[in-house]
């Protein structure tokens, strides 16, 4: 899969992008608003990892964000099946030197079109941490809605914390 945007490409993920992705992914300021399934510290061997399992998932459903010809951060949809197969989680990171350009948000707009067409959801859903500001402001900026707040519902760096309910829902025709 390629999305070719303005400010970034969005594409599969590439054996390659290891060294880009761990030297980005290595940073407490990205870690902290991500769950902790994305280790920290992040090694080469961490992007290795991720890269394989996402390189073997179908369907695909997680892309690296690319600027120049560095992967710089991932994006991606979590897929639900029974009564929540019309919906998805979209969750993504971006490295700090990358902050403040509008690229997740153009990537965010464009997979969010994309996952909605090709799986046929009427939702996509993101759930920022209370107190990310920047996250929810790229949200926003992509068309989602808050929808609520989710009170003391995630642990994070050892704090309880809300999370907040963001999603783009298609209407109907």
């Amino acid at each position: 899969m390629e999305l070719k945007l303005a400010k970034c490409l969005v594409r599969s993920w590439r054996e390659n992008d290891a060294p880009s992705i761990a030297s980005h992914a290595n940073n407490r300021r990205v870690w902290i608003n991500l769950r902790d399934r994305f280790p920290h510290p992040y090694t080469l061997d961490d992007a290795r990892a991720f890269i394989q399992a996402a390189r073997a998932s179908d369907p695909e459903t997680m892309f690296a964000i690319v600027v120049g010809d560095a992967g710089v951060g991932g994006i991606g949809v979590t897929l639900h099946d029974d009564v929540e197969r019309v919906s998805a989680e979209i969750g993504y990171w971006l490295g700090e030197p990358f902050w403040g350009r509008g690229i997740v948000t153009e990537a965010l707009t464009a997979l969010t079109a994309r996952a909605i067409h090709e799986h046929g959801l009427t939702r996509v859903y993101a759930l920022p941490f209370d107190g990310n500001v920047a996250s929810v402001r790229v949200l926003e900026k992509a068309g989602y809605v808050c929808e609520g707040r989710m009170r003391r519902s995630a642990i994070k760096d050892g704090r309880v914390i809300d999370q907040l309910l963001y999603a783009y829902v298609v209407t109907e025709a």
